[in-house]
């Protein structure tokens, strides 16, 4: 996984419902967290070819 400097930059920085996270290695260190949860919320689904 590479630092995702897009996300990074397109923070939102004046909205107030929102916190910018400036430091890029707290960031990169959230972004990596967020990534984790998004996967384990996911549904599994096998694939077809493993059915027997």
């Amino acid at each position: 996984m590479q630092f995702p400097v897009w996300p990074y930059l397109n923070q939102p920085i004046f909205n107030r419902n929102h916190q910018a996270i400036y430091n890029p290695w707290r960031f990169w260190r959230t972004y990596q967290v967020r990534f984790l949860e998004r996967c384990w919320l996911r549904e599994y689904r096998p694939e077809e070819h493993y059915k027997s």
